[in-house]
């Protein structure tokens, strides 16, 4: 099994999207971790001020504005009158969601850990629909169904492992692709909570380390590829995902470090992982 991972710019409008399908149906069964749309979790996090602020008219407005942008991909993404209607409808509810927030007097963290999920569940719907209009065997693996944080804020590596493999097991053997959501999870009390930013690339981690994936892929910010060790492939590196390997948690032996500057002058830090993975 492989786990690829896809941020936010890579899913970030119907082309890019149509890109990573064409990427990842390759006929090799495999988890893909999809982010947010690029610049939702921001606009989010915009909607949760204005709630916080009692401010519900000006968070109907980024909602609506946001809406507008998703019925636009909506139309461009999908070539069937028939998926398109089914992708409307999904993302009426999670837009209904949203506006119910903005009739209630109240406005708690907890509140706004469901609003921050959002952008997770709609993008991985509307890719997973659109690679089932293409014909390919995809469904949707929730990561609520397993992925979850203790007490300590840190996963539980232990009730992951147990769950992702149980959520796998249910579903169809002949599946080609499984789609789950980065950054979201539940915490110790079962609420929706978050793995904070660059959580998808850890979700990405994690998910390798459950299913003892063959190969990870933690995808293009820049076209940078980093062939790090005989299982891990790395596409250039965030500080989120250099401080995912970094927590101890992850369970892999980390040997050494390199710091280069890429040809889009950004700083890149290739880690050389030992060929074989220490699972805790």
């Amino acid at each position: 099994m492989k786990v690829l991972k896809f941020g936010g710019t890579s899913v970030g409008s119907a082309t890019r999207m149509k890109e990573v399908a064409s990427l990842i149906c390759d006929g090799d069964q495999k988890i893909v971790v999809l982010s947010a749309m690029s610049g939702t979790t921001n606009t989010l996090v915009e909607i949760a001020d204005y709630l916080y602020k009692k401010n519900p008219v000006s968070a109907n407005e980024v909602i609506n504005k946001m809406e507008q942008k998703y019925a636009a991909v909506v139309d461009e993404l999908y070539s069937k009158d028939e998926t398109k209607v089914e992708a409307n409808n999904i993302l009426k509810v999670h837009f209904d969601l949203l506006r119910k927030f903005t009739q209630n007097n109240v406005f708690l963290l907890f509140d706004e850990k469901i609003i921050l999920a959002q952008g997770e569940l709609i993008s991985t719907a509307m890719v997973n629909l659109y690679l089932q209009e293409i014909g390919i065997k995809s469904v949707l693996l929730p990561a609520l169904d397993f992925m979850r944080i203790d007490k300590n804020n840190e996963p539980d590596l232990a009730y992951i492992r147990t769950n992702i493999n149980k959520s796998l097991s249910v579903l169809p053997s002949d599946t080609e692709i499984y789609i789950t959501q980065g950054y979201i999870c539940r915490n110790a009390y079962n609420e929706i909570d978050n793995l904070q930013r660059g959580g998808s690339d850890y979700t990405a981690s994690l998910i390798g380390a459950a299913v003892k994936a063959s190969e990870k892929f933690l995808s293009p910010v820049n076209s940078i590829r980093t062939s790090v060790s005989p299982t891990l492939t790395i596409y250039g590196f965030f500080t989120s995902v250099i401080n995912c390997f970094n927590r101890s948690c992850f369970g892999f032996v980390l040997s050494t470090v390199k710091t280069f500057k890429s040809a889009k002058s950004s700083i890149l830090k290739v880690f050389t992982i030992e060929s074989s993975f220490h699972y805790i």
